[in-house]
């Protein structure tokens, strides 16, 4: 029988029309597309890294890391993209960026090659004001290839992540980067030039003339900033989207912070493919080897994501953790129900990870002085709130304890608890200063806090001559150590109509462990 027509259902690849979305036809025929396909393991690879062990570690007792070592544990075997690329040209498909380590491989050709060659039937939808490509049911692959084939990403071009941001006009309340890093204790005055910081960004780009202007009046040299684009997306200036704030914050932000480092901004389309394909690409460089990964959008994990795509996300993630990068992601900035108005607690996605440091948001109250009196949960009260909650998709985390993770507020079920650290994020209260699109704007959101650490992070690796790493597992181990964390034990998360998360003592659903004192965590590095 032929490959054609001895198909199989793809695991985790099945999707469904949302509500709110109408068919509008069949796609092109002839439209050109270019697909992620990624496989297995090598089957015969050496045992994968123990990141629950190793993250437990101190960062500076841990064994240096042989990269080509833990590459050729965790890639592909070549003979299996082989396979994959001879399936393709059964189709007149042309495969191209065969990538052991990442397991990838991209195929090209038009929508009724993929049809044939995948069984699907790609669609045309309408969502609101914007049109998309997508399909519904399963992607089928050769029965040879079952196992084999774990994911394949790019059929479907639907937006799928949001920034994490808010901008308003210039704020008097507002803070600058560096304000907020003396108030959390950062060192200071530490030269990052060995450092380089990654940022995923899925739209929008950013201007040096911007750029100049914030850190000409921060007193801070400008940042080498690099633009290097994923899946055929680029620095895009203007976007009218909005986005050129999240990468614009960002960069501004994280720059702050990590004075002298490089800053490697990826552009990806913003689509289950790109945002993958972004990651793994700042996880295996090896010409712009990052310290950290810091990642600003995200989505509900349980809309618009297949399993297929989380599974490879998580996969990107543990790339990155086990090559020692350090990866963080906003929790999201619509409190429980992160934007899906049903009634019920949300979480974001990859926040959620098991191999990210989610970070949650909090608000500054400060005296007249400017001295920090009090910190708390960020709510504003009109649906911008922390993200945060338990983990549908992702058991509760080895490092974290039952007794102060509370169970899924809808399911009752057990699950990773969202976020494990929180900062600064209040729009309202405590905004960032930043220059967006040749303005100067105040803006906050959880995607301030996860480039606010990874700078914190850059600047510790440049201290101690330590990359922290996996660094999550060994965080909690530490909730014991005097002043580390600052306990945010006052507020609640909740965005009607979901029910929400409340703080405490310890660790909670909003905060996290808390917000850490970046001097007094150096010293236990």
């Amino acid at each position: 029988m032929s490959v054609a027509h001895d198909r199989v259902a793809l695991i985790g690849s099945e999707r469904k029309m949302s509500k709110g979305q109408s068919l509008i036809g069949s796609a092109d025929s002839h439209e050109k597309l270019t697909v992620t396909v990624q496989v297995r393991r090598h089957p015969n690879a050496a045992a994968a890294p123990d990141l629950a062990e190793l993250g437990r570690q101190r960062p500076s007792r841990r064994a240096p890391v042989d990269r080509k070592s833990v590459l050729a544990a965790l890639g592909a075997d070549p003979k299996d993209l082989d396979q994959v690329k001879q399936f393709a040209q059964q189709f007149k498909l042309k495969a191209e960026q065969a990538d052991p380590a990442q397991r990838t491989i991209r195929l090209t050709g038009t929508v009724e090659q993929f049809n044939q060659a995948f069984g699907v039937q790609l669609k045309q939808y309408r969502e609101g004001d914007r049109t998309f490509r997508s399909r519904q049911g399963s992607v089928h692959v050769p029965r040879h290839l079952q196992g084999v084939i774990e994911r394949v990403s790019g059929l479907t071009n639907r937006p799928l992540a949001q920034p994490h941001h808010k901008l308003i006009p210039r704020s008097p309340s507002g803070v600058t980067a560096q304000q907020v890093a003396q108030l959390y204790d950062f060192p200071q005055g530490v030269d990052c030039s060995g450092q380089t910081i990654a940022l995923i960004e899925l739209g929008g780009g950013y201007s040096q003339q911007d750029l100049d202007t914030y850190f000409n009046n921060a007193g801070i040299p400008s940042p080498n900033v690099m633009s290097i684009g994923v899946d055929g997306a680029s620095n895009s200036y203007g976007d009218p989207s909005g986005a050129d704030g999240e990468v614009e914050l960002d960069i501004e932000i994280a720059a702050s912070i990590a004075q002298a480092a490089t800053i490697a901004v990826y552009f990806a389309p913003n689509s289950e493919q790109g945002f993958i394909d972004a990651v793994l690409a700042a996880a295996t460089s090896t010409q712009h080897p990052a310290t950290c990964i810091s990642i600003s959008w995200g989505a509900p994990e349980d809309a618009g994501w297949t399993a297929a795509g989380r599974s490879g996300m998580d996969f990107a993630c543990f790339v990155a953790a086990a090559l020692g990068i350090t990866v963080l992601a906003a929790s999201g900035d619509n409190g429980s129900n992160d934007g899906v108005y049903d009634g019920m607690a949300h979480c974001d996605f990859p926040s959620s990870d098991p191999y990210v440091l989610a970070c949650g948001g909090t608000s500054l109250q400060l005296d007249n002085k400017g001295m920090l009196r009090n910190e708390v949960v960020w709510n504003n009260g009109n649906g911008w709130a922390t993200g945060g909650g338990i983990s549908n998709e992702f058991l509760i985390l080895p490092w974290q304890t039952a007794d102060e993770v509370p169970l899924q507020v809808d399911t009752g079920q057990q699950g990773r608890g969202v976020p494990d650290v929180a900062g600064n994020a209040d729009p309202m209260r405590s905004p960032y200063e930043v220059v967006v699109d040749g303005a100067w704007m105040s803006v906050g959101g959880t995607s301030a806090v996860a480039p606010l650490y990874a700078g914190l992070f850059a600047v510790i690796a440049a201290s101690s001559g330590t990359m922290p790493g996996f660094i999550g597992p060994y965080l909690y181990q530490l909730a014991s150590q005097p002043n580390l964390y600052f306990d945010v034990d006052s507020g609640s998360n909740a965005v009607q109509p979901a029910p929400g998360y409340s703080a405490g003592k310890g660790w909670d659903a909003c905060s996290g462990i808390g917000r850490i004192n970046g001097n007094l965590l150096l010293q236990q590095i």
